[in-house]
Order: C-alpha cells, then structure tokens, then sequence
C-alpha cells in the first residue's frame, strides 16, 4: 500500500474535525454546553481527549469553531462582488440563498438555534460576531470577526438607499427591523414545524417582494 499523500492527510484531517463538530453540536443542544465536557466530545466522536486538543485548544474554541463555519457559509453568498453595496439582485440572490441553506440543513440549524438559545453561549456569539447584544446595532460594529456586523451594516445601508424611490415618509430602520424580524420568524417556523416544499418557496418568494 503506497503512503498517504499530503492532501489525503489534510482530508482525513478534515473529516475529523467535521466529526467533532458535528458531535460537540449534538451534545450541545441536547445536555446543554456548560454540561457538555470535552472527554463526553471525545467519547462520542470515538476519539481520544488528547486528540481533541490537536484540533481544538478548548471547548470555547470548538464552539466559537462552531458558529464561524455556519456564519461563514451564509456570509459567502453576501454581497457577491464584495462591494460594500448590496444590490436588488444581490439581496434577492442572498434571500434564497439563506432558504436554500436552511432547507438542506434543517437538523443542523434547528441543534444550532438550542444551543444559542443557551445564555453562556449567546454572550459568545454576541462579543465574538456581532460586538453587541442588538442586530440593528450592529451595522456601527466591523472590527476583524463581525461576519453579522458586516451584513447588517450592508443591510442598513441597503435599506437607507430606498428611501430614494420610497419618499419622505419611509423609514428605513423600521422597514429593517421588519425584515430582520419577518425573516426570523419564517426560520423558527420552518426547522421547528413541517412546512411542505410549495408553502416554503411562496414565504421566501413574499419575503423578497416585501423588502426587495
């Protein structure tokens, strides 16, 4: 049998730690994360404790590891061309986007919401990700980090520009609160409920004309 390659290694790697993840998340969501220990991770990932610490320096990492992959992947779809304005198109483009993770990972999702329901945990994601305990105030936050403080100061920006067509009597602020808390709402519905495939497309596609 001929040696792995480098790239065999870094993919053996990177299972593991998707394992561990993915394990660390359950127990999380199910025992709660001030309950959950690294050798209870590590048991139930089929690994040793000494190991875990080859991936991750303490349960706080994994967790902050956690949500950074989530963010992440939802931040990759944000403002395409990284221009700092968000489009219509763009802003469609994210909507269904945002749906379409939702909806291929609807278990993943739902474990994450339990696990930053938890208040140890969302003062983590808070300082980590947002820089404050408030969405809307967090468009004045984009230190290195704040993937949710970038969106929400291209949101807010977004949203500042419709006054332009929308006239004087348009507040933007309010009209992205009511997006912020229109879309929340139809995620908590959608991994909490069964929502069949037709009703889930009209809700994502009435969002988009509301806010577009």
């Amino acid at each position: 049998m001929s040696p792995r390659t480098p790239l065999q290694f870094e993919e053996i790697r990177e299972e593991k730690r998707n394992l561990i993840m993915d394990t660390a998340l359950e127990h999380f969501a199910r025992e709660g994360f001030h309950a959950t220990t690294i050798n209870h991770i590590a048991k139930h990932a089929g690994i040793s404790k000494g190991l875990m610490y080859n991936y991750f320096k303490s349960k706080e990492d994994l967790l902050d590891s956690i949500i950074r992959k989530s963010v992440s992947e939802v931040y990759d779809y944000f403002d395409i061309d990284r221009d700092g304005i968000l489009s219509v198109d763009e802003f469609e483009f994210f909507i269904k986007k945002m749906a379409q993770i939702l909806k291929n990972k609807k278990t993943f999702w739902k474990l994450l919401v339990q696990v930053l329901m938890q208040n140890e945990v969302r003062e983590q994601f808070l300082r980590s990700f947002m820089g404050t305990e408030s969405l809307l105030e967090s468009a004045k936050y984009s230190g290195e980090g704040h993937f949710i403080s970038r969106i929400m100061k291209t949101f807010s920006d977004y949203f500042e520009r419709k006054k332009e067509t929308r006239g004087p009597d348009y507040d933007p602020v309010l009209d992205l609160n009511m997006f912020i808390l229109t879309f929340k709402g139809f995620a908590i519905t959608y991994i909490y409920s069964d929502i069949d495939n037709e009703y889930f497309e009209k809700s994502v596609n009435n969002i988009i004309a509301l806010y577009k």
